[in-house]
C-alpha cells in the first residue's frame, strides 16, 4: 500500500533539520524500498520547514514503525506528522 506523509517541523527547528540532515538522507537511501520519493517542504521564503514523502508498506503500523526512527523523528524535529494512504495514479511505475 503507498502512503503520503506530511512532516511539519517545530518552530525553529531548521538548526535541528541541518544538523541531522546526513544522518537522515543516509537512513532515507537505507530504506529506499520503502521510502519512494522524499524531499523537504519549503516555506515562502525557500527554507526547509518540513518534509514530504512517498511511501510504500504492508501497512500503516510497518511506516510507522521505520518512519519512527528516522534521526529527524528521534531528534524530535517533527510538531505535527500525517500520513494518509494514497493511491499512485499518474506516473505511476510499471
Amino acid at each position: 500500500m503507498h502512503f503520503v506523509v506530511t512532516c511539519l517541523d517545530k518552530d525553529g527547528g531548521l538548526e535541528t533539520r541541518k544538523a541531522n540532515r546526513e544522518a537522515h538522507l543516509a537512513y532515507l537511501g537505507e530504506h529506499s524500498a520503502s521510502i519512494l520519493v522524499a524531499g523537504p517542504l519549503l516555506d515562502d521564503e525557500g527554507s526547509m520547514m518540513g518534509s514530504s514523502l512517498i511511501c510504500e508498506a504492508e501497512d500503516k503500523a510497518a511506516l510507522e514503525a521505520i518512519l519512527a526512527k528516522d534521526p529527524y523523528a528521534k531528534a524530535g524535529l517533527f510538531k505535527d506528522v500525517s500520513i494518509r494512504g494514497w493511491k499512485w495514479v499518474v506516473g505511476a511505475p510499471s
